[in-house]
């Protein structure tokens, strides 16, 4: 993984993720955008794994519903911007080339 993959992978995860941890990823999944899914789903399940709403009457209540949707929000948006190591149409299926040969326009003997 080079410093642009690095970069970006710590632009979609925040600063806290543990550079060692994604390049074992990187080198497991091949794309920095799988290893930021994989990141993301892995934060995304630890949200569903407890209550999303704790209420202590008249104490205090805690509400974790936008915190999931925020991270949901930034899958999607991970899936949708062009990571670092994708070739630009890539995801189109271009890149046909075509070729002709040229022949003077007048023949000369």
């Amino acid at each position: 993984m080079d410093e642009f993959q690095r970069a970006w992978l710590l632009a979609q995860l925040g600063p806290d993720a543990d550079p060692a941890d994604l390049e074992r990823r990187f080198f497991r999944l091949g794309s920095v955008r799988a290893v930021a899914l994989e990141v993301l789903g892995e934060q995304r399940a630890k949200l569903l794994a407890d209550p999303l709403r704790v209420t202590v009457d008249g104490v205090v209540t805690m509400d974790l519903a936008e915190n999931l949707r925020g991270i949901e929000r930034q899958i999607d948006q991970v899936r949708q911007a062009p990571a670092p190591d994708e070739i630009d149409g890539e995801d189109q299926g271009g890149g046909a080339l075509g070729v002709t040969w040229l022949k003077p326009a007048r023949d000369y003997r």
